[in-house]
């Protein structure tokens, strides 16, 4: 099997990120803090250093503003949620994912909020003229997806961090898809919130993800239940991280988010320099072949989205899982609105996406199945 399904989810994984998994369930299963027992004791300690890590790894100020969650989309309902203003104004992008699109729709059909779509103005991705062209008197957030699901265009989020602090917006970057092989530093992008995937980039288990909050600003609850703290209050507690932790931690996945880190930044610049080299190769080869190729060149980001005339975007990642045992993705990708930009909305696009443990070899025969798939099905391209 060729996996090149990496944005869905890491299909391999660390040797380290796997033994931690097993040291976990062998060792840490006790509930986290939630007990004076030594063996919840030291389970909570193992997942305080795992906030302490991801704090220093994104430049966040404090690790008890790191608040665990079972993934990236529920971090991102934590924050959209749990910082909705009535009568208020959010400003997103064509590149969200359905974990932002459908929260903020589900409040303007509430009536709670409006919201306002900004579209990309140059080749590459979002930059802050296209944010500032949507920014009303009531706005008091942005959100932005730093890295795109579907075809890898990357925002400008330096600037547009810059942007919203010099006036007082809200900004929430969802770094599901370069959490790990993207330099991030929250202090100096000024971000105040940060959402991970950690089994994506970090090589994690799924099931865990994390809201990294950077400063004052933090949403109110969304969901409740038992902290281990304030157990006679029935109102949630005002702690954190526990007052956004209701309920017990996945703490093995979270033993192996806390390896996935250690190999992440051990290994950093060998990992997003194989990741740029093998999504250029694929993107020029693809190129070369005269296919519709929906990633821009200089977007070398791990994603890469193509069709094949006159075949759907589903039947050809059909065609190459049976026939060549190569995995990856057809359709949608959870995110229609960057398809309607593409212009890819009547079938989708395919979708291969590289992590660091894929090779050369993988993304020659990727070109190569593609190569067969044309000249069996007598497909006219225009290279």
């Amino acid at each position: 099997m060729i996996y090149l399904d990496n944005s869905a989810s890491t299909f391999v994984k660390p040797r380290e990120v796997i033994k931690a998994v097993e040291d976990g369930l062998l060792h840490y299963s006790a509930n986290p803090g939630r007990s004076g027992h030594n063996a919840s004791i030291r389970t909570a300690m193992i997942v305080e250093e795992t906030r302490e890590k991801l704090a220093r790894h994104f430049g966040a100020l404090k690790s008890e503003q790191v608040f665990f969650s079972m993934g990236c989309t529920q971090a991102l309902n934590m924050a959209i949620l749990g910082l909705a203003r009535h009568g208020g104004h959010v400003v997103c992008t064509e590149n969200e994912h359905n974990s932002v699109l459908r929260p903020l729709e589900w409040l303007k059909n509430s009536g709670v909020i409006d919201y306002s779509i900004a579209y990309q103005n140059g080749r590459s991705g979002i930059d802050v003229e296209a944010i500032k062209s949507c920014i009303r008197a009531n706005t008091y957030m942005v959100i932005c997806n730093h890295i795109s699901n579907v075809n890898g265009d990357k925002a400008d989020i330096d600037e547009i961090g810059k942007f919203c602090r010099s006036h007082g917006l809200i900004f929430l970057v969802d770094a599901a898809q370069s959490g790990g092989h993207e330099r991030i530093n929250m202090t100096e992008s000024c971000i105040d919130l940060l959402t991970i995937a950690g089994h994506k980039g970090f090589y994690a288990p799924q099931g865990v993800g994390a809201l990294i909050a950077s400063g004052d600003i933090l949403p109110e609850p969304i969901l409740f239940g038992g902290t281990g703290t304030n157990s006679l209050e029935l109102v949630q507690p005002d702690i954190f991280p526990e007052r956004l932790e209701s309920g017990t931690l996945p703490t093995p996945a979270i033993i192996g988010l806390n390896a996935g880190i250690d190999f992440v930044e051990s290994h950093f610049d060998e990992i997003q320099g194989k990741i740029d080299d093998l999504t250029t190769f694929v993107n020029y080869e693809l190129r070369k072949l005269g296919l519709p190729v929906y990633t821009q060149p200089e977007n070398s980001h791990g994603v890469i989205a193509f069709n094949i005339p006159s075949l759907g975007s589903g039947e050809v990642a059909t065609l190459l899982d049976e026939h060549w045992g190569i995995c990856v993705r057809g359709g949608y990708h959870c995110a229609s609105l960057k398809h309607k930009a593409l212009g890819t909305l009547a079938g989708g696009a395919v979708r291969a996406s590289i992590s660091y443990f894929n090779t050369f070899t993988d993304v020659q025969r990727l070109v190569g199945a593609v190569k067969t798939i044309i000249r069996k099905n007598k497909i006219q391209v225009d290279g």
